[in-house]
């Protein structure tokens, strides 16, 4: 054997193990690389089932009455609006009226929503005339009365369906009786050059309402 021959041996040999060599360690890194990505993966997955898990829903119940296909109370999600609660309810009869409803208003835990009729919008003032006496006649006069708790009380601190002078918008302060958008506009000038009403009274500074008309609003206003 000669010698060229003998280190021509050697050569291949190695060539062969360091090509041994180089393919284990290829697949080795691969494989391990594959394993961190599903590792990974599934620790994504897990964080995420962990975040869902985090998130509560609040429910409140409402008592809606009056024009809905189905008056009663309904459990809704914390943040629903009263179109929300008209829609639970099956929608709105043929003689709903609504343009005195806030439909986009929040609702609250507790709350009592009345949909009116055509005839009682019309006629507003008997509808609120009526609607004192209910309450009178519900909350309890005294001892020997019964109690209910589900009554409305006149005494709440908190007027339930009353217009606010420093708040409303446009089409709010136009459902008072005898405002058209005229008057309504001059209500909302008013308060972005002086402020916020302080008391009802106030609203008689504003241009083209008087003591006549103030007469006629002021069981539906609030400050």
């Amino acid at each position: 054997m000669t010698f060229h021959y003998r280190y021509r041996k050697q050569i291949l040999i190695g060539v062969i193990i360091l090509l041994f060599i180089s393919t284990t360690t290829f697949f080795i890194i691969k494989n391990n690389n594959h394993t961190v990505k599903k590792t990974t993966k599934k620790k994504i997955i897990v964080e995420k089932k962990k975040e869902i898990k985090k998130e509560e829903i609040n429910y409140i119940e409402v008592d809606i009455k009056g024009e809905v296909i189905s008056p009663g109370i309904y459990k809704l999600k914390e943040g629903s609006r009263v179109i929300d609660v008209i829609n639970a309810s099956g929608g709105l009869t043929e003689n709903a009226n609504t343009t005195v409803i806030n439909l986009s208003k929040k609702i609250t835990d507790e709350m009592v929503i009345i949909i009116y009729s055509n005839s009682q919008v019309e006629d507003f003032s008997k509808t609120k005339e009526i609607e004192n006496q209910v309450i009178d006649y519900c909350n309890q006069k005294d001892e020997n009365s019964l109690h209910n708790d589900a009554c409305i009380s006149k005494d709440n601190n908190t007027p339930t369906g009353k217009i606010s002078l420093s708040n409303a918008t446009l089409e709010e302060l136009m459902t008072l009786p005898g405002v058209g958008e005229s008057k309504a506009k001059n209500i909302i000038e008013y308060r972005t050059s002086n402020g916020p009403f302080i008391t009802i009274e106030d609203v008689m500074k504003v241009s083209g309402i008087g003591e006549g008309l103030f007469d006629q609003i002021k069981e539906y206003i609030t400050p």
